[in-house]
């Protein structure tokens, strides 16, 4: 296994302990304390009803972070998205790998190798990981929009490794039909 250290700064306030990477406050917690958490709310509200709280959320944030990075680091279009999904395979949640990008029509096909939720849930025969799908649609709108178009769209999970038979997550990116 190879290690390295990302290319991202963590910088801690001596006065705060307040973590910042890319501009942005953090937390900095072990992947099982989060797990386990999300694990609990969702035996408490169900995985459907916690999966469209987290879609909202996630798409709010998702959307906010790729804002801020494209000012930091003056970043437009595509670049924006595949940054984001660099950073988020770089923090441990899994490895993402854009396998179709067309921002003009609001469309993206994205894989999740070595996905946190799977490593803790194992094959459970069911998607688990559907906390990132809010997460892709803000990334495409945020990215969209820095190009001049104004797309909304929907993610929607495949597939999980968590289901039998499958090897790796699968997430798609499409326009919402009105």
């Amino acid at each position: 296994m190879s290690v390295h250290a990302p290319e991202m700064p963590i910088l801690v306030d001596d006065v705060t302990g307040v973590w910042t990477t890319d501009a942005l406050p953090m937390l900095y917690v072990p992947r099982h304390f989060f797990v386990n958490n999300h694990m609990a709310i969702e035996e408490e509200l169900g995985p459907q009803r916690y999966a469209q709280i987290l879609y909202k959320a996630g798409y709010k944030s998702a959307y906010y972070w790729c804002e801020r990075e494209a000012e930091e680091h003056s970043l437009v279009g595509e670049e924006i998205f595949q940054h984001y999904m660099k950073r988020l395979s770089q923090r441990g949640w899994g490895i993402f790998t854009t396998e179709r990008l067309d921002l003009p029509s609001g469309i993206a096909r994205i894989r999740l190798d070595n996905s946190a939720f799977v490593y803790q849930y194992g094959k459970v025969n069911r998607k688990v990981d559907y906390m990132f799908t809010g997460w892709f649609a803000g990334a495409v709108d945020q990215a969209a929009l820095s190009l001049g178009v104004s797309v909304k769209t929907q993610a929607t999970q495949i597939q999980s490794a968590a289901e039998e038979g499958c090897e790796f997550g699968l997430f798609e990116v499409e326009p919402i039909s009105h």
